[in-house]
């Protein structure tokens, strides 16, 4: 039978994780790229921990890169002083399972790395023993490669990768568009990678990405709900696999399967005219979403060769889609790191929406650059019983 979820009101897979829960508590007490009393000595601690922060302002890693691969955490960004925690300058990269990440901001950037130069950094859930992950109230922008991805390797099936992952109520945008990345132009938002299974994406906000609005890739399963989604590029939510990726690995690929209620799209400037909300090639089943041309008439909601299920193929217990009608002023209202305390990068985000304004970028300098903000301090007094209950009440504060 499963407990009780990780949260109250966390709506997904992955869910019922007990996370840092009855772990020690550890303070984070400075903003250091590392060493005693940094988020990467929390981080790098083995046993069940529950990481708060005496400390608010930027950590800027310096190109060096984080880790997770210690399970059994719980990240409370919640607990941080006004204006909290910002991580620049470098990935992370999770790669192990029972996590709840809350209240977290990434503003990545691509670190003055040159163009093509191949810098592509990231956060990402990675490998098989990446499971029962829960990050929410987050704000990621700026990444080289994928905002906030979910992946591992291709072909080693579902257990050998990403799997019982939640994204819920964060703010994912400005994936860099012609910055360091190999390839060049590129800009993502979310990549569901090939065979990653039970992924639930609901209520955040994607912004400003080319593509990958969140994209399923082959054999992969979830659901998509009650996010809302401005100015892609060439793609919003995105079903497909290329067949090249698959010649040669004596392996049919199979579409993605999953669930898409509730969701709301509106075209920007750089949208490709024509937009549909869900394409070009999967096994999908829609319900109640709304989509809307940059003049603010109805675009279409599929495109390519999607098959439309007559049921869900999969769905979470206990998750309950808000109608689409309700979504746009919910997510504007409910995501990012602290919906009541913003940062000026999402308080920036939230009004370019309301004004019909923004654009893709390049760099983080196309929109002000790295944050500068001065450390805060305070000093906490967590309860030496009840921590759970006492973290939800911090999260009210900036929720």
């Amino acid at each position: 039978m499963l407990g009780a979820a990780v949260f109250p009101g966390a709506q997904g897979f992955g869910i019922h994780t007990r996370a840092g829960s009855g772990g020690q508590v550890l303070r984070v007490t400075n903003l250091d790229t590392a060493g005693p009393g940094s988020l990467r000595a929390a981080l790098e601690t083995k046993g069940p921990r529950i990481v708060v922060f005496e400390v608010g302002g930027v950590i800027d890693l310096q190109k060096q890169d984080l880790a997770l691969t210690e399970p059994f955490i719980t990240i409370a960004g919640q607990t941080a002083p006004s204006p909290g925690i910002t991580v620049i300058r470098g990935s992370l990269s999770i790669r192990t399972h029972d996590i709840l990440m809350q209240h977290m901001r990434f503003r990545i950037g691509d670190a003055g790395a040159p163009k093509k130069s191949g810098y592509e950094p990231e956060v990402s859930t990675s490998g098989p023993d990446a499971y029962n992950i829960v990050i929410d109230h987050c704000s990621f922008s700026w990444a080289v490669d994928e905002n906030m991805s979910v992946s591992g390797p291709r072909d080693k099936g579902p257990l050998g990768t990403s799997r019982r992952i939640t994204l819920s109520n964060n703010i994912i945008a400005e994936g860099l568009r012609e910055s360091s990345h190999a390839k060049g132009l590129h800009s993502m938002g979310t990549l569901v990678h090939d065979s990653a299974n039970d992924i639930a994406v609901v209520g955040n906000f994607y912004a400003h990405n080319n593509q990958r609005n969140p994209y399923f890739k082959a054999f992969t399963t979830g659901v998509v709900v009650n996010n809302l989604i401005y100015n892609p590029g060439t793609g919003a939510i995105s079903v497909n696999w290329p067949e090249g990726e698959w010649r040669g690995r004596n392996v049919t690929p199979q579409n993605a399967r999953i669930a898409v209620v509730g969701n709301v799209m509106y075209h920007g400037v750089n949208t490709r005219e024509g937009l549909g909300l869900v394409g070009p090639k999967g096994d999908v089943f829609m319900d109640d979403n709304l989509a809307f041309d940059i003049h603010g008439k109805p675009a279409p909601l599929v495109y390519g060769q999607v098959r439309m299920l007559a049921d869900k193929p999969l769905w979470p217990e206990g998750l309950v889609a808000r109608p689409a009608s309700e979504v746009t002023e919910w997510v504007l209202r409910n995501a990012g790191a602290r919906p009541k305390d913003r940062d000026e990068a999402d308080t920036r985000l939230v009004r370019e929406f309301r004004e019909r304004k923004g654009r893709q970028i390049d760099s983080q300098d196309d929109v002000g650059g790295y944050p500068k903000t001065p450390m805060t301090r305070h000093s906490l007094q967590v309860p030496a019983s009840g921590v759970d209950e006492w973290l939800v009440g911090m999260a009210r504060r900036v929720e």
